[in-house]
């Protein structure tokens, strides 16, 4: 911090990555058309690449603006209104799922009638027990919730360092196995993506739920290699509310599948 801005109106010089993201993401989305036209993965792929590229050098060049003193308070304002307005677009990304589950579920299309001949589950679909594995996984994902608020109530409130990286340590670990068990259902499913409007919902909205799991797991993995640098003050930790408001999103979001999807989707 010996660079410290006196002044908290400071701007921070122009940064290329926010082009570069917004060209690869156009690219990869383009290609994914493309892959489902039987053209192949390799576009999708290189967009790919240059998101994962983008985020990387991104999310460094802000780390290093933090450690250099150029987050003055109101910069870290900003950064904390702009994480909320990502957070808000992920809400509509889920919520265009939760749409499609609800319309499959309440107008299941029949052969005549949309509401009489229509059932829901569709025949055939073997759904699973939601008081098994699901509620497992549920308690394991809320626990791990817990374990990131017990981190950042050690850093804000006592700067106890060490109480901070157990409870970034469990909220990893229990990450990691809600993905495991995740996987193993998906494993065991008796249905497919394909073929039925259940399983097309059932595994877009749970398979990208795991996958802002995993996302939000390698967050909290990098704030943990942060807190080992001796990175975070009580004052100043903006990247770590940002990975424990993430990972709190990911599970008010699982809550509300394992209500809807789980329990009275079947």
């Amino acid at each position: 911090m010996a660079h410290a801005k006196n002044h908290d109106y400071h701007i921070l010089p122009p940064s290329i990555w926010p082009l570069v993201g917004a060209v690869s993401a156009f690219v990869m989305l383009f290609g994914s058309v493309l892959w489902m036209k039987d053209s192949g993965p390799y576009m999708f792929l290189i967009g790919l690449a240059g998101v994962l590229y983008t985020m990387f050098a991104w999310w460094s060049e802000v780390v290093n603006e933090g450690q250099t003193g150029d987050h003055t308070p109101v910069v870290r304002i900003g950064l904390r209104y702009g994480f909320i307005l990502f957070i808000m677009s992920e809400v509509m990304f889920f919520l265009a799922w939760f749409w499609a589950f609800f319309k499959s579920a309440l107008y299941p299309m029949g052969p005549m009638s949309p509401i009489v001949d229509g059932v829901w589950p569709p025949a055939g679909i073997e759904t699973f027990d939601p008081w098994h594995l699901p509620l497992i996984n549920t308690l394991i994902l809320l626990l791990s919730g817990c374990a990131a608020t017990w981190a950042h109530h050690a850093l804000t409130h006592d700067n106890n360092r060490q109480d901070m990286k157990t409870g970034l340590i469990l909220a990893i670990a229990l990450g990691a196995l809600f993905t495991f068990f995740q996987a193993y259902e998906y494993s065991h499913a008796a249905f497919g993506l394909g073929g039925n409007i259940y399983g097309a919902t059932f595994f877009m909205a749970t398979g990208f739920h795991g996958f802002h799991v995993i996302i939000g797991t390698i967050f909290l993995f990098i704030t943990l290699m942060r807190v080992y640098k001796g990175h975070y003050t009580q004052e100043q930790h903006v990247g770590f509310e940002a990975a424990a408001w993430y990972w709190h999103f990911v599970d008010v979001v699982w809550l509300f599948l394992f209500a809807a999807v789980y329990i009275w989707g079947q």
